[in-house]
């Protein structure tokens, strides 16, 4: 590097394949499919920027798919986010009204949803970039459609990075003959993450199955010994809307302290056919109070649900007065856990054993929580608000809280 001049030193800073981690750089051989498993912040998304944008530069590509679980989610990440499109070839335009992003010699990329499968219908491609695979609401369907529109040029590939989880479409991929993977996981690419975060998060997660699933970008199978298995869960999914609905409730899981923990948030109904219906999974963590009781309040008013309900075991008079702030009159029932999480979370699992409840669309991080929680490790707000939901809904449930109004 002292040998170099200025110029060579920018020139070499800014060549991916001077700093890119081997998983990150496509593999060479005869492939149809380059899928990319890694952890959270591994550089899935840097390399699928780079990958398209050396692509076009090489003259190879010249009409790009670029698909995400939404049109939103291919914008802000793929496109315009950090480690977007936009970084990685800096020569080109995004045009948001027309969801494409443009370079100055007629090449195109083209964003997609992989929630509308049928929109991938009659467009042409000879590449394509997938983020984040396996959270697509209908990941064999989307890829089914992005495959056969996949057929200009002499060699046209598909690129796919994402987080593993244990979903069918995922499994039989890797299976295929004509798919080569690279792995890389949270720590590999640590130098480019904000200092501390890798060893806050293993401090938390290491050597857990979340953590090997989200950290080292591990396939974890469902957990034999969780109270629930995955193909309940894919056996009762339907396509959003549910029907309709004679109650709505949204099932709250506050954080034990006061910021930092996650909120599990879980909006669920019950129609007229008498099944429940998994709405939406509005938790999120490192929120101060009066944020995670904003989000409630707004998960209440876009559902339009009947009322609240809470457990109070940790602070129920703070609770109760932070979501009292963020929406007056807000109807709430308050519950306390009187038995351990797995001995309340069981009839809520027979539920779906016996087909009585079914989700109205994909929430990864719920089903992959119900999957894997077994009673150890950091607590499941995410299958603790649903099973708060669900007694509501199913009275005759025995999980143990006793209810009260607020």
């Amino acid at each position: 590097m002292e040998r170099l001049t200025d110029a060579q030193r920018k020139i070499l800073l800014r060549s991916w394949a001077f700093y890119a981690n081997p998983a990150q750089v496509a593999p060479e051989g005869d492939w149809r499919v380059w899928l990319f498993l890694g952890g959270r912040g591994a550089g899935k998304t840097r390399a699928g920027a780079e990958w398209i944008a050396q692509g076009v530069r090489d003259n190879r590509m010249h009409r790009v798919a670029l698909v995400a679980a939404t049109h939103g989610e291919a914008r802000a990440v793929m496109v315009e986010g950090a480690s977007g499109l936009l970084k990685s070839a800096p020569e080109a335009r995004f045009e948001p009204a027309n969801n494409r992003v443009l370079w100055p010699e007629g090449q195109v990329a083209t964003l997609l949803s992989a929630d509308k499968p049928d929109s991938i219908r009659g467009h042409q491609f000879d590449g394509a970039w997938g983020d984040e695979f396996a959270k697509w609401p209908e990941p064999q369907d989307a890829l089914d459609m992005l495959s056969m529109a996949l057929r200009l040029g002499e060699d046209p590939r598909l690129m796919l990075s994402t987080t593993p989880r244990p979903i069918a479409a995922l499994k039989e991929l890797m299976a295929r003959k004509d798919v080569t993977m690279t792995r890389s996981g949270t720590m590999d690419n640590e130098v480019h993450l904000a200092p501390g975060v890798v060893d806050a998060l293993i401090a938390r997660y290491g050597g857990t199955r979340l953590g090997r699933q989200e950290l080292d970008g591990e396939l974890i199978e469902d957990n034999e010994n969780a109270l629930w298995q995955r193909s309940w869960i894919e056996r009762g999914r339907i396509h959003p809307p549910a029907p309709a609905l004679s109650t709505v409730v949204v099932g709250v899981d506050p954080p034990a302290s006061l910021h930092g923990d996650e909120c599990g948030i879980v909006v669920a109904g019950r129609a007229e056919d008498r099944a429940g219906y998994v709405l939406a999974d509005r938790s999120a963590g490192g929120l101060h109070p009066s944020q995670w009781a904003e989000r409630v309040a707004r998960a209440f008013a876009d559902f339009k649900a009947d009322y609240v309900v809470v457990e109070t075991n940790q602070g129920g008079a703070m609770v109760r007065e932070v979501l009292s702030r963020a929406a007056a009159n807000l109807p709430i029932r308050a519950v306390n856990a009187t038995r351990d999480k797995m001995t309340r979370a069981s009839p809520a699992s027979m539920l779906y054993e016996q087909g009585r409840v079914r989700h109205a669309g994909t929430f990864p991080e719920l089903e992959d929580q119900l999957c894997q929680y077994d009673g150890k490790g950091p607590s499941p707000d995410r299958l603790d608000a649903l099973v708060w939901a669900l007694s509501e809904l199913f009275p005759a449930m025995e999980t143990g809280p006793r209810i009260r109004n607020a």
